[in-house]
């Protein structure tokens, strides 16, 4: 199955350019409440060719599709199965990013804990971060030797979010758009290797080391190259969470007896001796979630929401309850059916009226998007689905929200988009 989940654990370099300071958008296009409804038709228009256009889109338009496009002030200009319950795919995403940035707020920082235990033992609470990638481990490890010399055994706490975690959609295949979620992971819960000349397996990129830990894991998959993720079966991901952390702490000069294993932090009995701030406040994590398509990093944001909005521990089912009430009470969407929060269950539906009001409210984000000759979209994709949703530039400068959900195998969105940025443009 096609599924949309682009990883990414790159050179430092890019990271940086992918994080950059980010810019908020300047507003041309106010978000409002509610949106007129369209009356399951296109507007007459007096432009020929405009009208040319509308009717090669109504003829391309299957019975499971939906296209509708909106003015500068959210209304739609012209609609078509508007109110069609339909599979939105990774275009689900912005719903879950809109949902973070308002109870979380733009400054929320994702965090981790270290405590010390009464046998010296080092225990790491984690609460969720999806960015704690191989360079930030590194950076933890440095400033850890401020606050410890050394330590016994390396105890994980995971109780952040609840166990067993099943998303509807995920698989249990190797493939990293199937990543498991939990409170305290490390890069993407992915793996990145190659062989050398000599054969012998290596990491494939240069500030993650292959640690043996995942050796047979690799060698059973048969695979010579690539990525494969880490399963939450018998804590694998979490295991490995913790022996990434001791290599670091290793190679920064934190002995320690080198054992891994699972618990819990007792907050009256141990000593918090350091807490990791993530570097990246949340329109940093959204913006790549979003390039990325990252289905991991948006469960992730839906199981930390829960945990904020309801009370530890995070939960799918608090998850998807906290995504239904900002639909319906923030965004006043009715219509809408959740399973998880990344898109990849086909069990998720909305209309593309309730697409519409998502992007109404994430005008003031819209630089968070992927940019292309003018239009601001996210896509989505599963198998014998396509879906786009964003902002088109008008002439002047003005954004026009779009909403494209392919439900019919075979149909292009790319076409259907271009010929709504002919619309615009003309």
């Amino acid at each position: 199955m096609m599924k949309t989940f682009i990883y990414c654990t790159v050179s430092w370099a890019i990271f940086m350019v992918l994080f950059g300071p980010i810019i908020r958008a300047p507003s041309s296009h106010s978000p409002i409440d509610s949106v007129a409804y369209a009356d399951n038709s296109f507007k007459k228009v007096s432009n020929p060719d405009k009208a040319t256009i509308i009717q090669k889109l109504k003829s391309m338009v299957g019975n499971e599709d939906a296209v509708l496009l909106a003015d500068a002030s959210g209304k739609p200009i012209f609609a078509v199965h508007e109110n069609q319950l339909l599979i939105p795919a990774s275009t689900l995403k912005l719903l879950t990013s809109l949902a973070a940035l308002h109870y979380l707020g733009e400054d929320y920082h994702f965090k981790t804990e270290f405590y010390l235990d009464d046998q010296q033992n080092l225990k790491i609470k984690g609460y969720g971060d999806p960015l704690l990638i191989s360079e930030v481990l590194d950076k933890i490890a440095a400033d850890l030797t401020t606050h410890i010399s050394r330590f016994h055994d390396l105890v994980l706490d995971t109780t952040y979010f609840k166990k067993p975690l099943t998303v509807p959609g995920i698989t249990t295949s190797l493939e990293p758009y199937d990543s498991p979620n939990g409170a305290l992971c490390v890069n993407f819960n992915t793996v990145f290797f190659k062989q050398d000349q000599a054969g012998r397996f290596i990491s494939a990129e240069s500030q993650t080391p292959l640690l043996p830990f995942v050796l047979p894991k690799i060698k059973k998959s048969g695979l010579r190259e690539g990525r494969i993720l880490l399963s939450s079966e018998n804590e694998e991901c979490f295991m490995y969470a913790g022996h990434l952390f001791l290599h670091f702490f290793s190679a920064h000069h934190i002995p320690s007896s080198r054992n891994v294993r699972m618990g819990k932090v007792n907050p009256s009995k141990d000593k918090l001796v350091y807490t990791h701030i993530s570097p990246y406040p949340l329109p940093q994590v959204i913006r790549r979630l979003l390039e990325f398509s990252n289905n991991y990093m948006a469960n992730q944001l839906m199981l930390a929401l829960s945990a904020e909005v309801s009370s530890p521990p995070g939960t799918l089912d608090k998850g998807v309850r906290t995504l239904n009430n900002f639909a319906k009470k923030n965004l006043n969407i009715e219509n809408i059916r959740l399973a998880e929060g990344s898109g990849i269950s086909r069990q998720n539906r909305i209309t593309a009226l309730g697409m519409l009001k998502i992007l109404n409210g994430f005008v003031p984000y819209v630089h968070l998007l992927r940019k292309e000759d003018g239009v601001y979209y996210k896509t989505g994709s599963l198998n014998g689905i396509r879906t786009r949703a964003g902002y088109i530039l008008d002439p002047d400068g003005h954004l026009l929200p779009f909403v494209i959900l392919v439900n019919t195998p075979h149909t292009d969105d790319k076409i259907l988009l271009d010929l709504l940025i002919k619309y615009v443009k003309d």
